[in-house]
């Protein structure tokens, strides 16, 4: 998931897509613990795409803040 494709979503769409990424998380540490994950490199690419929404979720926020 690029920076450019996470600012074009709107406010709803990134919770959505937060939403997603945490359930696809959850799945992957507890597949990690049964040991059935086949990707491990897949972990750290969830975790880093819920961090970048969460920093464009701030940012915005941040933004909405400023202007008001």
């Amino acid at each position: 998931m690029k920076p450019v494709d996470v600012r074009a979503m709107t406010e709803d769409q990134l919770k959505d897509n937060i939403l997603k990424l945490k359930k696809e998380q959850f799945n992957l540490r507890f597949q990690a613990a049964t040991g059935q994950l086949e990707n491990t490199a897949r972990v750290t690419q969830v975790r880093r795409d819920i961090a970048r929404l969460r920093t464009i979720q701030s940012e915005r926020k941040s933004q909405q803040e400023q202007g008001s």
